[in-house]
């Protein structure tokens, strides 16, 4: 038999609707909750060549998401060769020992299933999405490209194309995209999530097969992977075939037992950026904080941090939001940002875009100001249990979604947290204190790690 944990998912007695949950509206803290707990089974085991296999089972539609996650991903990379790991992903389309270039994703596609992949800073992952009685299928494929991977010099060179012009769709023509990419490298002083996942431009253009294989030979192996299938699914099912076509292949025994990142040395000097640029429809201030990430066994502080930005920049009832837009009317739109889900230290954002005719110097004080009024007054109760009580709805609907469940499993694991930790991170945000937000703001705002960027339109610049 295979071990069986089950994930505890806290269910309201009270109807909530999709606006109410966002609005967040003043009469949800005020209404008694009674909850049960509804239990999503989750199966875990490990190949004997070291390939960990999450089963979440959901059988009331006849669906399967099957995902292989590398823990291999931009911050990664060798030095010098930013993007490779984007780029392997797109080579992986490419053909191999048994399939034409195109075929798996042709085949996906004839049996009624979608399928993709996507790469950030801590994973590379890949997908398909299909009937559940097509699930040995997508494995036979899944499991043939990570090891049979074969690749012709005319396919180097039309993907690099292809990422090229990708940088340039999503990066080079606009403008904010090309902001953010500048205050992410003045956030890390060292660290390779400074670097964009797409890759430089100069470096993107100088890759090549030896790079491509070099990557794939290193990381692309059951023991540097992890295979999640979430949906219409039996566990033993699943254990026979992971077994079948995963289990025969070697482990690589030359996979580095520590993932190869650079430190982020003690950043002690606040930085400072401005972006100019002709085609900017409408300037803003961001400034990001160096922040610590979620860890495992230990994530309270992220949650405090998780729970801050919410209260701050959570939407129209937030904190900045009444300060700034409403109250004082120099913003038409206020945020905070935080996502902890990240192997190394991540960034905590803010955002505000002044309302017409307020310079952005003066959106910049204002937002100094109204943070400095936060911590004095503290966190207001009735915001944070209302916060909290829309968390506990968005578990439940987080369960009708069977792409989101494996993809909350696949990103956590390959950044360093378990599949207790996932189980948790409901909990503990249920159980942070006001003086605990606090304290982790406190943490936080510190002005020697943060970068403050301004985006404006060339003529302000002049």
């Amino acid at each position: 038999m295979i071990p069986r944990i089950t994930l505890a998912v806290t269910m309201l007695s009270i109807s909530l609707t999709g606006s109410m949950i966002g609005a967040g509206s003043g009469a949800l803290a005020e209404t008694p909750a009674t909850v049960t707990e509804v239990e999503d089974p989750i199966t875990s085991f490990t190949l004997d060549n070291g390939m960990q296999v999450v089963v979440v089972e959901d059988h009331r539609v006849p669906v399967v998401q099957h995902m292989v996650w590398y823990r291999a991903g931009s911050a990664d990379e060798p030095i010098g060769q930013s993007g490779v790991a984007h780029f392997l992903e797109h080579l992986l389309f490419k053909g191999t020992d048994t399939l034409a270039a195109g075929e798996l994703s042709a085949t996906v596609a004839a049996n009624g299933g979608r399928d993709n992949a996507f790469t950030s800073y801590d994973y590379t992952a890949y997908y398909q999405r299909v009937a559940s009685d097509r699930l040995e299928l997508m494995m036979q494929m899944e499991s043939d490209r990570m090891v049979n991977l074969r690749l012709a010099e005319e396919d180097i060179v039309t993907e690099r194309e292809v990422i090229l012009e990708e940088r340039n769709q999503r990066t080079d023509n606009s403008p904010r995209a090309l902001f953010g990419e500048q205050l992410k490298a003045a956030q890390y002083l060292n660290h390779r999530y400074g670097q964009p996942v797409i890759g430089w431009r100069h470096e993107m253009e100088e890759l090549d097969m030896a790079d491509a294989l070099s990557f794939y030979g290193t990381y692309y192996a059951p023991n540097n992977a992890i295979l999640v299938v979430s949906g219409d699914v039996d566990p033993e099912e699943v254990k026979s075939l992971a077994e079948t076509y995963y289990g025969v292949i070697p482990a690589n025994p030359d996979l580095p037992q520590v993932r190869a990142r650079s430190k982020e040395p003690p950043q002690n000097a606040e930085r400072r950026l401005i972006y100019r640029d002709p085609r900017v429809a409408q300037p803003y201030v961001q400034r990001s904080y160096l922040a610590p990430e979620r860890d495992a066994a230990a994530q309270e502080k992220a949650a405090a941090l998780y729970l801050l930005a919410e209260l701050l920049g959570g939407g129209t009832t937030s904190y900045l939001a009444n300060a700034l837009q409403f109250d004082q009317q120099v913003a038409v739109y206020t945020g905070a940002f935080y996502s902890g889900v990240s192997l190394d230290a991540t960034s905590f954002d803010f955002l505000v875009v002044p309302a017409e005719g307020v310079a952005l110097q003066e959106a910049e004080d204002a937002l100094d100001a109204t943070l400095a009024e936060f911590m004095a007054k503290g966190v207001d109760l009735e915001q944070l249990e209302r916060i909290k009580l829309q968390l506990r709805a968005s578990e439940i609907y987080a369960r009708d979604n069977v792409d989101g469940i494996a993809t909350r499993y696949g990103r956590a694991l390959t950044s360093g947290l378990t599949i207790e930790d996932v189980q948790d991170w409901p909990k503990i945000l249920q159980s942070i204190t006001a003086d605990e937000i606090i304290a982790a703001a406190q943490d936080l705002l510190r002005p020697e790690a943060s970068v403050t960027g301004w985006m404006m339109r060339q003529e302000e610049g002049k």
